[in-house]
């Protein structure tokens, strides 16, 4: 296939389709609606998992460029109680095998490797439609409009690309995460750097919970998680800081100071991320011309492989692409049955997580949970576990 590929979206979903396709020789324009590269964050620590994220590296031809991120010492992990006791620790004992990186350093890593020009920042979709015969629409807000005869949407939770092929839309779970940073930690915060550790520390209880992450540079980052209902966090208003805060604080009356320092320390403006899923099951019959890949395919609650599913969707349509030139909606119809199955399994899994992390056992349950038999995709389902607690990136955030 010569044609070049559309993709909406350039999170690492999206870049590592583009990359891949270039391996193999296939051209590919990515559409972004962010204005540049560091238009904002991209969110925190993530780890990348050797049967999907390192796999998709490895076809990106990057596996060299991706150890030279990684951010060493940092799979440790603790669970704690609301007073802070220490219920279990597990330190990075150099045994594990899912690195940590910056999910930014990661993203450059990506656009690095692409020719330049292959991103075109700054275009937001407004609509998109099909034309027959496989081929789609595009048209942006600043009025361009272009035609392409493969389509894939790598655009997240609220997917402008996902209608042409599902009628589903992502649903609000019952859980909202506030995400906050302390800075200099060991300096200026010490206490409750020490109680966080090396890596990440959940401290938990039902309905609730604070898990921060070490990352490089004194940084602890921060997910405050409360199963709310939509509208108790619809009525708090995120634009007072200041109010936003003391309100989430108040959630957590009686639990040790270290660790509500997390919360009413913060350096920056808390964001509300609503945590939405789109079911469980969610598959289409294959439309000719476009396929969705990551959270806009399968979002699903936070458990550490979000963006390890999306870089594995990206490599597998891509090598599927190049694999069968002659026959490209065969093969991507191929990919899209064996992706369903796959993130149907994860998406059961995720929402078991959460409740193990923060239902009416929690954290007990959660600590339990590390002593679990059983063996699952090659993952332990400590290894599992301690992925989930590490990870709480987002890329769906809140509604449109």
């Amino acid at each position: 296939m010569t044609t070049p590929v559309t993709i909406v979206g350039a999170g690492l979903g999206g870049l590592t389709l583009a990359r891949v396709l270039h391996v193999h020789g296939i051209p590919a324009t990515v559409y972004e609606a962010a204005p540049s590269a560091d238009a904002r964050t991209q969110g925190g620590q993530i780890d990348i998992h050797p049967h999907n994220g390192q796999v998709a590296l490895e076809a990106a031809g990057l596996t060299e460029a991706f150890h030279a991120i990684i951010h060493a010492g940092a799979e440790a992990m603790s669970i704690r109680d609301a007073q802070g006791v220490l219920l279990l620790d597990l330190p990075d004992d150099g045994t594990s095998n899912r690195p940590e990186v910056l999910r930014g350093d990661l993203r450059r890593v990506l656009l690095d490797s692409l020719p330049e020009g292959t991103v075109r920042w700054g275009r937001k979709v407004a609509g998109v439609r099909a034309l027959g015969d496989g081929r789609h629409e595009l048209t942006f807000t600043d009025g361009e409009v272009v035609t392409t005869g493969l389509l894939v949407g790598a655009d997240g939770a609220w997917s402008k690309v996902r209608p042409l092929v599902s009628g589903a839309r992502p649903e609000y779970s019952g859980y909202t995460f506030v995400e906050t940073y302390l800075r200099d930690v060991d300096t200026r915060h010490p206490r409750t750097a020490e109680i966080v550790g090396a890596g990440a520390m959940s401290a938990l209880a039902p309905g609730q919970g604070i898990v921060a992450h070490r990352e490089a540079g004194g940084v602890l980052h921060t997910y405050v998680e409360l199963a709310r209902p939509l509208a108790w966090v619809d009525a708090i208003d995120f634009d007072d800081a200041a109010a936003a805060t003391a309100r989430v604080a108040a959630e957590f009356e009686g639990w040790a100071p270290e660790l509500t320092a997390l919360i009413t320390d913060g350096e920056t403006a808390p964001v509300a991320r609503r945590i939405h899923g789109l079911p469980g099951d969610h598959r289409w019959d294959h439309v000719p011309g476009v396929t969705l890949i990551g959270d806009a395919a399968h979002l699903m609650p936070p458990s550490g492989e979000g963006a390890n599913l999306a870089m594995l969707d990206a490599a597998e349509l891509a090598q599927a692409v190049a694999a069968h030139p002659d026959d490209v909606e065969a093969a991507i119809a191929a990919f899209e049955e064996a992706m369903f199955a796959r993130s149907a399994a994860e998406a059961v899994d995720a929402r078991e997580l959460l409740d193990l992390c923060l239902g009416d056992r929690a954290p007990e349950s959660f600590v339990e949970f590390f002593g679990a038999a059983g063996q699952g995709s090659g993952r332990t389902w400590s290894e599992r576990g301690r992925s989930t607690a590490r990870s709480r990136s987002l890329s769906g955030g809140p509604g449109p």
